[in-house]
């Protein structure tokens, strides 16, 4: 599912137009985005957990010539599905 068919089923899931769910979707993930930028974690209950993480700077390796290079520190974003969600994708 790309992101035009889920805002077409947003909209038919609840009578609503496709610019009102576009909206909505936008209005979503800027918070999301906005939450994780200042650090704090954004928790759905029954779905699961946006948080950001902290991966230290390393060594690896290029692999074309195997010599080393730096990596530099970063953020990432993590998920942790929750129980309902992981649940729901198990079932048989």
């Amino acid at each position: 599912m790309n992101k035009e068919q889920l805002i077409e089923k947003l909209a038919s899931d609840n009578d609503a137009t496709k610019v009102a769910a576009k909206n909505f979707l936008e209005s979503f993930t800027d918070t999301v985005k906005k939450t994780l930028k200042k650090g704090d974690k954004l928790a759905l209950v029954g779905f699961g957990t946006f948080s950001v993480g902290k991966r230290k700077a390393r060594t690896g390796r290029n692999p074309q010539t195997g010599k080393p290079l730096k990596i530099a520190a970063a953020k990432t974003i993590k998920f942790k599905a929750g129980k309902e969600f992981k649940d729901s994708v198990n079932k048989r």
